[in-house]
């Protein structure tokens, strides 16, 4: 009372009015701290009216509209004190938090270098700083500037070099960018300051299992669980380890309990899909796709992989499987721009840009095929442009690289790249016709195709059915694996090639031909290397008839999952059902190395193919290696390829029309031991002088296809052309006057006039291309007189171009108006990138103050308000990285994590981090600061921060095996 009769006395006095407003304004934060809020505002606006210019009134204020959550008059109070003191530190980072849980990060960071600037050493605004920064990171990575992240990342870390958070999310930032060693160091600082982060134990095991380090991936990602025993992330990601390894059993509880942690988590439900298709199960990996799309309707991973698994029991006796690809190409198709126009020039006889597009540059199924078109490709007529997705690049990529290089081709590494700017560059490389060989299988980059990236596209090898997108025009088959007589429906027109549509370049790893095991065991070895997922109940009775048609015969069988016990059992189950002892059957594990793999085939007598859907790489290793392959046709090309290979290596009597022409097929080639020796020592030899393993020669057919189409493409171009239609406006019309028609000419045909419009040379061109919707352009370029609207379907035998052999019947496209549908591999998208940090979560430390009197060590208040939270939920990145048995895995994102509460007392002197703080450790955000004012001008406060969390999620998918 003293100072208010100093006051009376004398009302100008200054110090009396000044001592007066500290003493209201430790009296309001006595009131506020004890609970009267509203009585302690009331002593902070006395403490104005005594001294309108005593700034800590103001600077409590809007601590206490802050933690009321009323900012706009937060900020006010906090400006005013600013104003009267601009050095105010405490109130500089207070504005900073306030603007940071607003969202508006740029504003934070200017109040907390403010504040910075005044208190250079000031460990609370040095700590938000750090997490203002890091959000700031996370925000523009998020837009797509990855490098900028990263640099607001590394400055955090100089105004916090303990901060694990940004150590964390630097991890992530480095994974995305593929710099995956700087990745694992960051991500082993983040846990060296806080041990508890399970997040950057579950991005290291992904990193440790691309490398094939999976040991080392199990090991972090129980580390993570033992942090976080529900973290559905590591959950799911130690089943993917599981299901490589061949664990089927524990690899279903893994993933069965992270859906239990996180019944919304779709990736796990694909994931789960994979295993069961990998256990031979494919019902139920429909069933589980199905259930992932239900929770993500634009699943990529889950979409391709059901399309995929859907061709292991197709017959052909519906459409469903063609409307299902459809269906899911156009839903895929709005996801991407698509151009209507190239700047390719269209000239007919020019030399061709012929792009492959493929993650399959490398020891894989696809990488046999596709050899002999980069080895034989004459440079004079096609230039090549090869657009890896290589995940794991070996000894065969780089092989492939400098074989495309030495030859004047161009080799572009894209894995990472994403798929609307890969389209960008296909334009820029000017590639004319653009073929992918991956169809819905591991790591595929439809998305380029969707974007329409070349004139000309077309899908080829990976896959046996439509892809479903109409901006792929073509599909490279032949006559056998796709007779005209089927009825399957395909979105792109089919182009048939002469003989088959694939050419085997053998293994250098194969090894020699090994003697007929028969002769030696005096009983016959039937087997089979092709996947579980092909190996259906209705082949097991069929098999299970051979062997007990054959007496003494055995049965070996091959593949990865015949490492878990339970699948073993189910699959002796089948066949015991249907009277074959188990005695009889041989199942062995995944062989690892290629060359020990090969030469597993000297095991076998004889091959048994699968149905519906065939082998292909099984097929032509075990031709290889002299083991013949008993086949059977079907109504779809997946059942028909093993038609194709055996009937173009000259063997047409090992292919079967019905199951019961299979088992009598198997069962004589049994019955005469000597003949099959003989027929073993024959096999190789024959295989490598069949057009099956004639490179040059099946190059040049594939080159003459190529121009075929562009042929036409030119031909398409110009009577589209404005000048073209100008001529047929004046055409008409001069037809119309005369009386007559407009028929192109005496003995001609309209096709050929234009075709000689078109510039395309009428006197010859390549001949026996048997190009679906080919061979009539060719006839039309002839002026030989087919009609422009001549064949398509079955022009397997179409003679050359100046030789009129136009194939008769079917329209000039198959589905002209490209409204057909097909499919290979499990797919998943694939890694494109890798771990994607959230969005910002709230928490920044508010310095707490009061009045500048006796009561400095004053208590602090417990209030923390909160602000929305940042953080959202996981999503998948990128594509996926495939191992060799085509199993991909992407990183996946969490939502944001919470830093432990920080303490600081002091005006920042000192600071202690919160024990683990696990129950802040969630997904979906982070809390608010906790504002805090104290008595006394002092600064204690406390605050919380956040972790942008990334965790990584595998998904599986699988190729053709």
């Amino acid at each position: 009372m003293a100072y208010r009769k100093a006051l009376e006395a004398d009302p100008g006095c200054k110090e009396a009015q000044e001592q007066l407003a500290v003493v209201l304004t430790d009296l309001g934060t006595r009131l506020k701290l004890g609970g009267s809020v509203q009585e302690g505002i009331a002593k902070y606006y006395e403490a104005i009216a005594a001294d309108q210019r005593y700034a800590p009134a103001y600077y409590n204020l809007g601590v206490v509209y802050s933690e009321m959550g009323q900012y706009e008059a937060a900020l006010q109070f906090y400006d005013k004190a600013v104003a009267l003191r601009p050095l105010y530190a405490e109130a500089h980072c207070n504005m900073g938090v306030i603007y940071k849980n607003c969202g508006d990060l740029h504003s934070a960071i200017a109040c907390y270098e403010r504040c910075l600037a005044v208190a250079p050493n000031f460990t609370i605004a040095r700590n938000n700083m750090a997490i203002a920064l890091t959000d700031l990171g996370t925000k523009v990575k998020l837009e797509g500037d990855i490098s900028a992240g990263v640099a607001h990342y590394k400055r955090a870390l100089l105004f916090n070099s303990h901060y694990a958070d940004a150590m964390y999310n630097l991890g992530v930032a480095y994974g995305e960018m593929l710099k995956f060693d700087m990745a694992v160091v960051m991500y082993e600082l983040a846990l060296h300051f806080n041990p508890q982060c399970a997040e950057a134990c579950n991005n290291l095991g992904v990193i440790y299992k691309d490398r094939d380090n999976l040991d080392k991936a199990v090991e972090c990602y129980q580390k993570a669980l033992r942090i976080k025993p529900s973290f559905s992330q590591s959950l799911n990601n130690l089943g993917v380890v599981y299901t490589v390894q061949g664990k089927m059993d524990l690899a279903l509880n893994m993933i069965q309990a992270a859906i239990l942690a996180n019944p919304a988590y779709a990736e796990a439900y694909n994931n789960l899909g994979v295993l069961h298709r990998d256990a031979g199960n494919i019902p139920a990996a429909i069933e589980a796709y199905q259930q992932c799309l239900a929770i993500d309707p634009d699943s990529r991973n889950a979409g391709q992989n059901r399309l995929l698994a859907m061709n292991y029991i197709h017959e052909g006796l519906d459409d469903s499987l063609f409307v299902a690809h459809r269906d899911w190409g156009e839903r895929f198709s709005r996801l991407f721009p698509r151009f209507s126009s190239w700047p390719n020039s269209c000239r007919p006889e020019r030399r061709l840009v012929v792009g492959y597009i493929s993650p399959d540059y490398f020891t894989h199924s696809v990488s046999y095929f596709i050899e002999a078109p980069l080895t034989y490709h004459d440079p004079n007529v096609v230039k090549v442009v090869v657009y890896s997705a290589v995940v794991k690049a070996d000894g065969k990529t780089s092989r492939f690289k400098e074989m495309v290089q030495s030859k004047g081709g161009v080799w572009r590494d894209i894995f990472g790249v994403d798929e609307r700017r890969v389209a960008a560059m296909v334009r820029e490389d000017g590639v004319d016709i653009l073929v992918e060989l991956t169809g819905h299988t591991a790591n595929n980059r439809l998305g380029v195709m969707a974007c329409k990236a070349a004139p000309i596209q077309a899908t080829w090898i990976g896959y046996p059915n439509t892809t479903g997108l109409r901006a792929i025009d073509y599909r490279v088959t032949d006559a056998l694996a796709d007779p005209p007589s089927n009825k399957q429906r395909h979105v792109e027109e089919l182009v048939r090639l002469p003989g088959c549509f694939l050419c085997y370049t053998p293994s250098s790893e194969a090894g020699p031909v090994c003697p007929s095991p028969a002769v030696a065991n005096g009983f016959v070895t039937f087997g089979s290397f092709n996947n579980l997922a092909k190996i259906t109940p209705a082949v097991v009775r069929l098999w299970a008839r051979i062997l007990l048609a054959v007496p003494g015969s055995r049965l070996m069988l091959k593949c990865k999952p015949f490492t878990c016990a339970s699948i073993s059992q189910q699959l002796m189950a089948q066949l015991e059902a249907q009277g074959v002892s188990p005695l009889r059957v041989d199942l062995l594990p995944l062989v690892l190395l290629n060359h020990d793999h090969m030469q597993s085939y000297a095991l076998m007598d004889i091959s048994l193919d699968t149905f519906p859907y065939a082998g292909t790489t099984t097929t032509c290793e075990s031709l290889f290696m002299g083991v013949p392959c008993v086949t059977m046709g079907g109504r779809v090309h997946a059942n028909n390829v093993g038609v194709s290979l055996l009937t173009n290596m000259g063997l047409p009597n090992l292919v079967a029309r019905n199951e019961d022409e299979y088992v009598a097929i198997a069962t004589q080639l049994a019955s005469d031991i000597p003949q099959l020796a003989s027929l073993r020592a024959s096999m190789r030899p024959r295989m490598l002088s069949s057009r099956l393993c004639d490179g040059p020669a099946f190059t040049r057919d594939i080159e003459a296809t190529y121009r075929s189409l562009w042929r036409r493409h030119c031909l398409d171009h110009a009577s589209s052309s404005p000048a073209a239609a100008e001529a047929r406006t004046r055409g008409a019309a001069g037809a119309a006057g005369a009386g007559g028609s407009a028929a192109a000419g005496a003995g001609g045909s309209a096709a050929a006039g234009a075709a000689a419009a078109a510039g395309v040379d009428g006197g010859g061109g390549s001949g026996g291309v048997g190009v679906t919707g080919v061979a009539s352009v060719d006839a039309a370029s002839s002026g030989a007189g087919a009609a422009a609207g001549a064949d398509v379907d079955g022009a397997a035998g179409a003679g050359p171009s100046g030789g009129g052999g136009a194939a008769a019947g079917g329209s000039l496209r198959e589905g002209v108006a490209r409204g057909l549908g097909g499919s290979r591999g499990e797919a998943r998208d694939s890694k494109g990138g890798r771990a994607g940090s959230k969005k910002q979560g709230e928490g920044g430390i508010m310095v707490g103050a009061a009045g500048e009197g006796e009561l400095r060590k004053g208590g602090k208040s417990a209030a923390g308000g909160k602000a929305a939270a940042g953080g959202g939920g996981g999503g998948v990145g990128g594509g996926c990285t495939r191992t060799a048995e085509g199993v991909s895995e992407a990183m996946a994102t969490v939502g944001s994590r919470e830093a432990p509460v920080e303490d600081s007392r002091g005006g920042g002197s000192s600071s202690r981090r919160g024990e683990g703080a696990p129950g802040l450790d969630r997904p979906g955000g982070s809390e608010g600061p906790a504002a805090v004012s104290t008595a006394d001008g002092g600064s204690d406060s406390g605050g919380n921060g956040n972790r942008h969390t990334a965790a990584g999620t595998d998904t599986l998918s699988a190729g053709l095996r």
